[in-house]
């Protein structure tokens, strides 16, 4: 568990802690700040093309013999990355490499979990997963920062190295006998190309409307040309013997609510990655660290409740966990609303921590529900499409937080608004609160699946496999 939570914990870090060496980045190498954004594009694009892959392969071939390949290569990327003499290409390359390696780690983590440890410790098991996700994801510009203060911006790819290199002797170590779920099958490249296509169009769009709105013209090409490469690769996975995933997977009701309130739920928690750190610098006027520091209650709020969350979801009603925790993430974002031009900022870390602490509670225990419902030879692609949504979740909702935040300003402005405006706080403050209004909306609505999980849980019980 040691070497699966290390190397979730960076594979995650590294999709967020760039952001805030990006200014470093493109003055030492003398590119303009929207290239040198390339290495956070081409990181998540490659991710989340692959998880379904290599979720795949972990079942055809062993899911440990992946992940352990998958430790090695994000290690020697994270080595190259750091190398800064040879410019920009060089550095989206090694990108790439730290991409690959950490997308065979993300795909396999759940399926090792479920498939070595019983149904009464799995939710304990997967809260130190769901803990380390939940670390990487939010601590990202928290500990660039500091990183920052004290080295140059290449040692935000090398402290990865001598952590990665602890993980692999711990997982050679100790790591269990790698079991084979489909031993007789074959690899689908064809679906693979497909849904790889599919993603890169789908965050370049994406990517572009933070820009340029969702209005623009070659935006809603992309967003149309990404549909069309969904629907090509559902069609391909309906007609061919063996498909990369098996799409009856999301006949089973209990999987896909649980897999759409978590989608939903890093969507809510992006709203806080994005919009307090402009809140804390540009309205309050802290600096990146004394910023840092404050977001830092959601991190080591999640890092606490996470294992208290895991056991409590064993020994409890998963269900009614989960609820609570979503219940809290409604109010946490009601929280926010109370959070003005002058507010102390006991009432922000207060906020924070309860929306960090709710994020806990819900996580672990949704995370076992969702692989419970998995028999054993599907669990490696199961755990991808689960690492999938996660990834997903973030960038749609880092997208919705910036697209409407942008918007609100510019409505109020009667302009078009790209900055933060020095003259007017009370357009950013209005245009957050809006902002945080349709995150507590998307956290009703995960609200709501899972009541509706609960309440219908006779029916859904048939779902649960038998592993």
């Amino acid at each position: 568990m040691i070497a699966l939570g290390i190397f979730t914990f960076m594979s995650v870090l590294d999709g967020s802690i760039v952001n805030i060496a990006l200014p470093s980045i493109s003055k030492d190498l003398a590119i303009p700040l929207n290239q040198a954004t390339w290495t956070v594009i081409v990181y998540l694009i490659v991710i989340s093309g692959l998880l379904l892959l290599f979720g795949r392969m972990g079942d055809v071939y062993g899911k440990i013999k992946i992940f352990k390949i998958g430790t090695i290569i994000f290690t020697i990327g994270s080595f190259l990355a750091g190398i800064s003499r040879f410019g920009l290409y060089f550095l989206l390359a090694a990108r790439v490499v730290q991409a690959v390696g950490a997308s065979m780690t993300m795909s396999t983590s759940f399926g090792i979990t479920t498939s070595n440890f019983p149904a009464s410790m799995r939710a304990r098991a997967m809260s130190v997963i769901g803990m380390f996700v939940s670390l990487g994801a939010i601590a990202g510009p928290a500990i660039g920062g500091a990183i920052l203060s004290i080295f140059n911006w290449t040692f935000i790819f090398w402290v990865n190295v001598p952590i990665g290199l602890i993980a692999i002797v711990i997982g050679i170590k100790y790591f269990p006998q790698d079991t084979i779920a489909q031993p007789n099958e074959k690899i689908d490249y064809s679906g693979s190309t497909l849904f790889f296509s599919f993603v890169a169009v789908f965050f370049l769009a994406i990517n572009a409307a933070e820009v340029v709105g969702f209005q623009d013209i070659w935006v809603i090409i992309g967003l149309v040309v990404a549909l069309l490469l969904l629907a090509a690769f559902i069609k391909v996975e309906n007609l061919i013997k063996f498909p990369m995933i098996k799409l009856e997977i999301f006949k089973n009701q209990l999987y896909s609510i649980s897999l759409t309130t978590a989608f939903l739920v890093f969507a809510v928690n992006s709203y806080t990655n994005i919009l307090m750190p402009f809140y804390l610098q540009d309205l309050r006027g802290l600096t990146p660290g004394q910023s840092g520091l404050i977001l830092m209650a959601f991190p080591i709020a999640n890092f606490i409740f996470s294992p208290i969350s895991g056991w409590a979801g064993d020994k409890f009603d998963k269900e009614l966990i989960t609820l609570i925790g979503l219940a809290g993430l409604m109010l946490s974002q009601v929280g926010y609303l109370l959070i003005n031009g002058g507010s102390p900022y006991l009432l922000i870390i207060l906020t924070l921590i309860a929306n960090g602490t709710s994020a806990a509670i819900f996580q672990s225990p949704n995370n076992a529900l969702t692989m419970s419902t998995v028999p054993k030879p599907l669990l490696g692609i199961a755990g991808s499409v689960t690492a999938l949504a996660r990834n997903i979740g973030f960038i749609v909702g880092n997208t919705f937080a910036t697209t409407m935040l942008f918007l609100g300003m510019s409505h109020l402005a009667g302009r078009r608004v790209l900055n933060y405006l020095p003259a007017h706080p009370d357009y950013f403050l209005q245009a957050m609160h809006w902002s945080f209004i349709f995150a507590a909306v998307l956290a009703l609505v995960a609200f709501a699946l899972t009541l509706y999980r609960m309440l219908k849980r006779q029916v859904l019980q048939k779902y649960i496999a038998k592993n």
